[in-house]
């Protein structure tokens, strides 16, 4: 019995340092995730955690998606509850959030629907702050409740409506991602 423990510690063990779990979170780049969140009471399970590259070889942050288990992925972008952690490795400063998030979110949704939804956009990105390395951002969804932007655990703000969540979520796991590497694994799939 024992020799069978040892050789399934040693079949499992590559599996567990490629990915970076464990029964207690993720660790990325040296930076750790939980294995679960509550989000306005309700527990959330991670789903994936990734590094996301800015021109392929920048290191800009890592992030971890939390999801209510036993949703698909391909509905992350549905009315339930989900939360978002990215933590930064480089200074950014408020303003260049709302501009780059306008811009991915107008691909992902189309013209109309980002007017429709441009006031609410406007109010996220009043909310943002300066970011500096080790910095952390977590974009929470509660259906009915809205979506709190939260830097370093203190709430900055909430905005209301399941189609403002979709719309900004869709930024990193839309049709038309920031970058599809990144996606896949905030999904768990690569």
């Amino acid at each position: 019995m024992k020799t069978l423990s040892k050789l399934l510690v040693v079949l499992l063990t590559p599996t567990l340092l490629l990915s970076g779990t464990s029964a207690f979170g993720v660790e990325i780049q040296g930076v750790y995730f939980k294995d679960s969140v509550a989000v306005d009471g309700t527990k959330l399970q991670i789903r994936g955690a990734g590094l996301f590259r800015f021109m392929r070889v920048i290191k800009a942050y890592v992030g971890a998606l939390y999801m209510l288990e036993g949703i698909p992925s391909e509905n992350v972008l549905t009315d339930t509850p989900k939360r978002l952690e990215i933590e930064y490795f480089h200074a950014i400063k408020a303003e260049d959030f709302g501009s780059a998030s306008n811009k991915i979110i107008a691909q992902n949704v189309g013209a109309e629907e980002f007017e429709r939804l441009k006031s609410r956009l406007e109010q996220q990105n009043a909310l943002y702050k300066d970011v500096q390395p080790g910095d952390r951002y977590s974009i929470s969804y509660v259906p009915g409740k809205g979506t709190e932007l939260a830097l370093n655990g203190k709430s900055l703000g909430v905005i209301q409506g399941a189609d403002f969540a979709s719309a900004l979520y869709a930024m990193w796991l839309g049709k038309k991602p920031m970058n599809k590497s990144f996606k896949r694994q905030l999904l768990g799939s690569s």
